[in-house]
């Protein structure tokens, strides 16, 4: 008997700001690749917020990194990241949690998400070396004019 049925694509959804993508960033994006058939990156702009790097600079460095990762698509959003995730026909949503106060938050946000869109939420802890590193600390270091490639990821 032949089954004809197709399988659902694996589609995970990462959004953030990403202002700047860092290598903690980086960390969750490979170790969640083997797990999906496709990985869309959602860059969120939301018109209230300063950014340091434009929106279109934003996406193109995360294209750049990821060039060679045909799983990996990169994508500026404006609506509601759960409109965006249908649109994408993504089945889960990808986050990374630094610490306690990391969790509470994605689970509530996991909760809401399951409420609105009917998405999961894969949740993958920090790698050590990376769970003290957010964009907010990268971008202040800029501000004092530290060099900070240790934070950034380096294509491979």
């Amino acid at each position: 008997m032949v089954n004809n049925s197709k399988r659902t694509e694996r589609i995970g959804l990462f959004v953030g700001s990403f202002d700047p993508f860092t290598v903690g960033h980086d960390s969750i994006v490979r170790r969640a690749l083997p797990l999906f058939d496709k990985i869309v990156i959602g860059v969120g702009v939301n018109e209230r917020k300063q950014y340091m790097q434009t929106t279109d600079q934003r996406v193109s460095v995360i294209q750049q990194l990821y060039a060679d990762v045909p799983q990996i698509e990169v994508k500026a959003y404006t609506d509601l990241t759960v409109d965006f995730a249908k649109r994408e026909q993504a089945t889960f949503f990808i986050k990374g949690v630094r610490s306690i106060k990391d969790f509470e938050y994605e689970r509530e946000q996991a909760d809401i998400n399951r409420l609105l869109g009917g998405m999961e939420t894969l949740l993958l802890v920090a790698e050590p070396q990376f769970a003290s590193i957010s964009s907010s600390l990268v971008r202040e270091l800029i501000h004092f004019g530290r060099d900070v490639s240790e934070f950034l990821p380096q294509k491979r």
